[in-house]
């Protein structure tokens, strides 16, 4: 019986894991477990059946706690990410994106890639931003020559870019997670995020130069096409929302704008491209509306079912069950640092990031901003902003990691007939590799994830807004 109390909170993550197998949704089954473990907790008096009624109160208390308007703001940026991709800006920004590079090898893989980047707004769901890229981009790619593995490759790799690259409302979400504000962590990940494009480029061009590549042959220009509007198009379909985001992050980076203000200004202004793009319609603004209060529906209640499931865990002694053992280990701060990633790279492997960052941050989070990285990083406020990177990073890793990465399924979903699950392993190896080597260079060379922030910022105690320095 002792053995079994103290196993109840693992046991809440093994019931877990079968229902979300089991195809239940995910909110479903997070605020299924907490309930029917906290009636499993009160049947063995680990709990009393009055703190049921703390439950609603948790869940308010962390909306209303939310002094960033970090949960606001997921409406606003969720309207941005849907109107630019029901626009149709996607199919024209990779057709323009691949004839203006039509001369540098690889050509069409960087066109994808570049696309993943500039569509970052709708990447707020992984599995919506794979599928869509997957749908437009795959057909192309397999049509001119490139083989099943190294296309679906580059569809899963480019698909789930977008998520590192401010102002992705993945990086919003961390932020809060680990307790610092938006614009160090906005900050913290341009140099990481541009350089995983470069060296994702850098495959597809080598990739490019192999003899008898598709990349290799130039593609005869379409004698109807003048560079006037090529650069029309170009300035329609990528421009303008390079322009949107460059608001977006630059107003919440020199503090003129709350994330609420910034999501309120990209949705508006997303309305804007739109409109120039010739796409906006009672119908466009009718579907953006409907699939924003979609997605937010599902987000919200996915706040709620993990509100509900970490206060049960909370109750049942949890935290202290998974950090106690952690700090038993004596692993010292790179092993609880590396144990910690490897926990959130296998769980990337099952649910989306925003269920890994509300159920399992709060738990690993404290834990590792109680390990002295201070001499490594120079300064102890460096600690979150270094560790939100190599976080960030991490969970989109896992997105993409086989045989488990569910983004990988998403490509194979979409994929025409004939593409196999071991085309889809084959061809991501190589992108994983490149995660594995970014990752690697901010964990040996932090400033890569610290110095623009120090230097940009230039109030370095904003990453820790608690911290005294004494």
């Amino acid at each position: 019986m002792i053995a079994l109390v103290h196993a109840l909170p693992l046991l809440m993550f093994a019931a877990l894991a079968l229902l979300l197998f089991s195809g239940l949704p995910v909110a479903i089954a997070l605020a299924g477990v907490g309930l029917g473990f906290f009636a499993l907790g009160a049947g063995l008096g680990l709990v009393h059946p009055a703190d049921l009624s703390l439950i609603h109160l948790r869940i308010w208390g962390n909306l209303a706690a939310d002094e960033d308007l970090i949960y606001p703001a997921v409406p606003a940026l969720l309207f941005m990410g849907a109107a630019l991709e029901q626009s149709g800006i996607a199919h024209e920004l990779l057709a323009a994106l691949s004839r203006a590079s039509r001369r540098v090898p690889g050509h069409l893989p960087i066109a994808v890639t570049l696309l993943g980047v500039l569509l970052a707004p709708t990447a707020g769901l992984v599995g919506a931003s794979v599928t869509t890229l997957a749908l437009i981009a795959l057909p192309s790619l397999l049509d001119q020559g490139y083989g099943r593995p190294y296309a679906t490759g580059v569809v899963a790799a480019a698909g789930t870019l977008g998520i590192v690259f401010p102002p992705a409302i993945l990086l919003f979400f961390m932020a809060q997670a680990l307790g610092v504000q938006v614009p160090v962590l906005f900050m913290g990940m341009v140099v990481p995020a541009l350089l995983l494009l470069a060296l994702q480029l850098a495959c597809h061009v080598a990739v490019g130069l192999r003899p008898g590549a598709p990349g290799r042959t130039v593609p005869p220009a379409d004698e109807a096409e003048s560079w006037p509007r090529l650069l029309l198009a170009l300035g329609r379909s990528g421009v303008l929302p390079l322009l949107l985001l460059g608001v977006v992050f630059g107003s919440i980076i020199a503090g003129l704008a709350t994330p609420l203000e910034s999501g309120a200004l990209g949705a508006v202004g997303a309305l804007g491209v739109a409109a120039l793009h010739g796409t906006f319609s009672r119908r466009f603004l009718r579907e953006v509306l409907v699939r924003t209060t979609v997605v937010t529906g599902m987000v919200f209640f996915v706040v709620i079912g993990a509100t509900v499931f970490s206060f049960v865990f909370v109750l049942l002694g949890g935290p202290g069950l998974v950090t106690g053992g952690l700090e038993g280990l004596r692993l010292g701060p790179w092993g609880v640092l590396l144990a910690t990633m490897g926990i959130v790279l296998v769980l990337g492997f099952f649910i989306d990031w925003i269920e890994i960052l509300l159920i399992f941050f709060p738990i690993l989070v404290p834990l590792l901003m109680r390990q002295d990285f201070g001499a490594w990083l120079g300064a102890p406020w460096r600690i979150p902003a270094w560790i939100g990177v190599l976080l960030t990073l991490n969970l989109q890793s896992s997105f993409i990691t086989p045989p488990f990465g569910f983004s990988l399924f998403f490509v194979k979903g979409a994929a025409p007939e004939g593409v196999s699950m071991g085309d889809v392993y084959r061809g991501i190896v190589p992108f994983v590799l490149v995660q594995l080597v970014v990752i690697a260079l901010v964990l040996a060379f932090p400033l890569l994830a610290t110095w623009l922030p120090d230097h940009v910022l230039r109030t370095p105690q904003v990453l820790l807004p608690n911290f005294t320095g004494d």
